[in-house]
C-alpha cells in the first residue's frame, strides 16, 4: 500500500485590485510593494496574484503605534 502525501492547505489568492481595496490604497501602490519585494506575489500570465497570508504579513509588519 502506497502512502499518499498529506494534502496541502488551500491558499487563497487575491487580485491586485482586491488587495488595493482591502488596504484602501491604489493598485499602483500594491504593484510597487510587489515589485520592491515588500509583498509576496505570484505572476500568472501578465498579472499578479497575492496570497492572502502575504497581505496579513505585510499589514502586521507595517503597524506603527500612534502617539
Amino acid at each position: 500500500m502506497t502512502e499518499r502525501p498529506a494534502p496541502r492547505p488551500a491558499v487563497q489568492f487575491m487580485t491586485v485590485a482586491e488587495v488595493a481595496a482591502i488596504m484602501r490604497v491604489s493598485k499602483m501602490t500594491v504593484y510597487r510593494l510587489v515589485h520592491n519585494g515588500e509583498m509576496a506575489a505570484v505572476r500568472v500570465g501578465r498579472s499578479f496574484r497575492v496570497p492572502a497570508p502575504a497581505v496579513r504579513e505585510y499589514l502586521d509588519g507595517a503597524r506603527t503605534d500612534a502617539a
